[in-house]
């Protein structure tokens, strides 16, 4: 007769501890791997988002542009020289962190009876930037976003002629078209406008009605270059990766700074179709 023998089940202390080392090992190529992907994907948002800012902001500016001069037929309205000029670009100073664009153009106004009676009306739309005055939290000495790395809000406005001036009153102008200076998009790096002639020159200085006045109806295309810069750092290390800016050199986007940022910049040509018709 064999004899019966009882076995004690259980592991010992060496087999539980390869065990929370094997478990160990495995989490952190888990955790790894996670940061990765969520890494990537945030690189992916993060590019789709100032990728889609900037070109949504400059088709907006195209659309604007190809509206300059327009008037509808039987506009009465005297033209004022000096405040009607349709394509009017004041070049970046310390005043004025980017370049400026305003463009003038007709439409008309109902008084909403039955039936109605319209009346012509002016418009000018203005981009403008101003010194993006937040924090910078990156920074030790709590400096603003534009002290550290010259960030810029892109602003657009729309007022109404008066017949003396533009309205600077938009939200009780009555007009439902009109409204005053609100921000597009922000971290823009430089915005940028050069007027070309029918030749494809360029024209400079741009024209107003005391500088290069006879060319105000000159300017048959305006390049527009638009710079943003990612929110948060996107890169792992710091290096330099300026991009070249149209004409100047000196306005060379991120030229001179090493960072971790992501910096896109939208080039294109907008046609002033309205021009020759003044």
């Amino acid at each position: 007769m064999k004899k019966k023998i009882n076995y004690i089940l259980g592991v010992t202390l060496v087999e539980i501890l390869i065990g929370i080392v094997i478990s160990t090992v495995m989490m952190a190529a888990m955790f790894t791997s996670y940061n990765i992907v969520n890494s990537t994907y945030s690189q992916v948002t993060d590019t789709a988002k100032i990728s889609r800012a900037g070109r949504d902001t400059v088709g907006m500016i195209m659309r604007d542009v190809r509206m300059a001069g327009y008037k509808y037929f039987g506009d009465n309205i005297e033209t004022n020289p000096a405040e009607h000029i349709p394509i009017k670009i004041t070049k970046h100073s310390l005043s004025n962190p980017c370049d400026t664009l305003e463009v003038v153009y007709g439409g008309y106004k109902s008084d909403g009876n039955d039936p109605p009676t319209f009346t012509y009306t002016r418009y000018k739309v203005t981009y403008k930037c101003i010194e993006d005055d937040r924090v910078d939290k990156e920074d030790p000495d709590g400096k603003t976003l534009y002290e550290t790395y010259k960030l810029k809000k892109l602003q657009k406005a729309k007022h109404i002629w008066t017949g003396s001036g533009w309205g600077n009153d938009p939200d009780n102008d009555g007009n439902n078209e009109t409204y005053d200076f609100a921000t597009l998009v922000e971290y823009v790096e430089d915005l940028i406008f050069i007027p070309i002639d029918e030749d494809g020159k360029i024209i400079n200085p741009p024209p107003t009605n005391t500088v290069n006045s006879d060319k105000i109806y000159s300017i048959k295309i305006v390049d527009i270059l638009f710079a943003v810069r990612s929110k948060n750092a996107f890169y792992r290390k710091d290096d330099n990766r300026s991009k070249n800016a149209l004409t100047e050199d000196a306005r060379a986007i991120g030229k001179n700074r090493r960072d971790k940022f992501l910096r896109d910049t939208i080039l294109v040509s907008a046609h002033a179709r309205n021009l020759g018709l003044q």
